[in-house]
């Protein structure tokens, strides 16, 4: 099963981007964060005459994730567990039927910058509640994986100048403290589980010539259970796509799975 977590940066500015992108590649899932569209108005149609089931959980303008799979989907969740008063459309999970049953997370971290401030503050409750369904997910030991733009920089070989982003939400002691705490309970982050050292990035500003100075930093992960990491076999970054034409900022990063 070839898995994709994409970060679109606005379905309606990048349909055409997504859509090329998905005849070229044919993935079985994708994990789409930032679709910046109510539920609605996503351009379901698009994607349903490729052959995939579509579940959203959208946001007008902001935000908004969302899964496209040749499989079905049962169980489908839309919202982070564990504050009702978030109307943030940051999680969705749903179970994805192959040979074998695989529950799917895709997220939407919060930036969480300025820091220190509210966002952070924000950051830091969402990524507790997110512990929170990460044990959960552990206890009940199907094969799992969360998925999608975590806004975090796990260290500092995944930032092309880390020292620029030292006070900055992605890379602060407490969001790394946060991240670890999560991986801590036993998950596989699948991209180093097979590639080491620098220069792996999944995302390039759009300002500065960013993309031409590979000036990047990796953000955007796959956090596997350990039924999961068994099923693994690769785990790459589709780079590649970010010099194509109106990309977004963001670019695929795969997970291939022996289900």
């Amino acid at each position: 099963m070839k898995i994709a977590t994409f970060n679109i940066n606005g379905i309606k500015a990048r349909a055409e981007t997504l859509c090329r992108w998905l005849d070229e590649t044919n993935p079985d899932v994708t994990i789409l964060q930032e679709i910046k569209s109510v539920d609605e108005n996503f351009p379901r149609d698009l994607f349903e005459e490729r052959g995939y089931n579509v579940e959203t959980h959208g946001q007008k303008s902001f935000n908004g994730v969302a899964i496209l799979s040749k499989y079905p989907l049962e169980d489908v969740v839309r919202g982070l567990p564990g504050d009702d008063r978030d109307e943030q459309a940051r999680w969705i999970e749903a179970t994805v039927v192959g040979k074998t049953a695989i529950r799917m997370c895709g997220l939407y971290l919060p930036n969480g910058n300025p820091a220190p401030g509210p966002k952070f503050d924000y950051k830091l409750a969402w990524m507790e509640r997110l512990y929170h369904r990460a044990q959960a997910l552990m206890a009940d030991e199907m094969p799992a994986f969360m998925a999608g733009d975590y806004n975090i920089i796990p260290q500092a070989e995944d930032a092309a100048r880390s020292e620029a982003w030292r006070e900055d939400a992605l890379f602060r002691p407490e969001s790394l403290a946060a991240w670890r705490k999560i991986l801590n309970l036993g998950f596989t982050e699948a991209f180093r589980a097979q590639t080491s050292g620098p220069e792996h990035y999944s995302f390039w500003d759009y300002q500065a010539g960013a993309w031409d100075r590979n000036d990047g930093i990796r953000i955007d992960h796959f956090l596997m259970t350990p039924a999961c990491a068994d099923m693994m076999v690769q785990c790459y970054i589709d780079s590649e796509q970010r010099g194509r034409e109106k990309p977004s900022d963001h670019v695929p990063v795969w997970l291939e799975l022996d289900d």
